[in-house]
C-alpha cells in the first residue's frame, strides 16, 4: 500500500512569499499548469482514491489530478492547513513567525499549534491505513501538513522537521508498514 502526497499548485500568496493557512486563496495560472504537469506522471502510480483538503487551492489541484487518472475525489476537513492566527498573510521571512513556528506546543496567537495539526493528521493516516488497505492513496494538501505526514513516516529531529519543505505540486511517496504479530 502506497501513500502519495502532493502539495497544491502555486497560489498568489506562495508567489508573494506570504503565510497562507486557512485563507482560501486561488491557484495562479502557474499553479494550474503545475497540476497538469503532475497529472502526466500519475498514470503510472495506479492511484485508487484521491483525498484532499477542503481549501480551494487543494481542491482545484485535486480536480485536475482526478480528471487525469479518472479516480474519485474525497474531501477530508482534517487535511486543512494549519491556522496561523495573527500570522496569516504576513511575509514568511518574518522573524516573529519563524520563531513562533519553532515552539510546537504553542498555539500561534489565536491559531493552532503544530501538535494539534499532528494529532488530526496522524489520526487520519491511521484511518487511511486501515480503510484503504492494499490500495494506493493520493493526498492533496498543504506544505505544513506534508511536513507532518513526513514525520509520521520518518524519524527526525526538531530541526529536520522544521526545515522539511515540499514544493508546489511536488509528489512524495510513502509506504505503510504493518507490524507482524508473533
Amino acid at each position: 500500500m502506497k501513500l502519495y502526497v502532493v502539495r497544491h499548485g502555486q497560489t498568489e500568496w506562495n508567489y508573494e512569499n506570504r503565510v497562507c493557512g486557512k485563507t482560501d486563496v486561488q491557484l495562479t495560472d502557474t499553479g494550474e499548469k503545475q497540476a497538469e504537469e503532475l497529472s502526466k506522471i500519475l498514470h503510472e502510480k495506479q492511484i485508487n482514491i484521491i483525498i484532499t483538503s477542503p481549501l480551494f487551492r487543494a481542491v482545484k489541484t485535486a480536480e485536475i489530478l482526478s480528471s487525469a487518472v479518472s479516480k474519485d475525489l474525497v474531501i477530508d476537513n482534517r487535511l486543512i492547513k494549519q491556522d496561523y492566527g495573527v500570522f496569516e498573510g504576513i511575509n514568511r521571512d518574518s522573524e516573529n513567525f519563524k520563531e513562533a513556528k519553532r515552539h510546537f506546543p504553542i498555539k500561534l496567537s489565536r491559531g493552532e499549534s503544530i501538535l494539534q495539526v499532528a494529532q488530526r493528521i496522524f489520526n487520519l493516516l491511521d484511518e487511511i491505513k486501515e480503510k484503504y488497505r492494499n490500495q494506493n492513496v493520493l493526498i492533496v494538501t498543504h506544505g505544513g501538513v506534508c511536513r507532518v505526514i513526513n514525520a509520521y513516516f520518518n524519524e527526525q529531529t526538531n530541526e529536520e522537521f522544521y526545515h522539511f519543505h515540499i514544493g508546489n505540486c511536488e509528489l512524495k511517496e510513502y509506504e505503510f508498514q504493518w507490524k507482524k504479530n508473533f
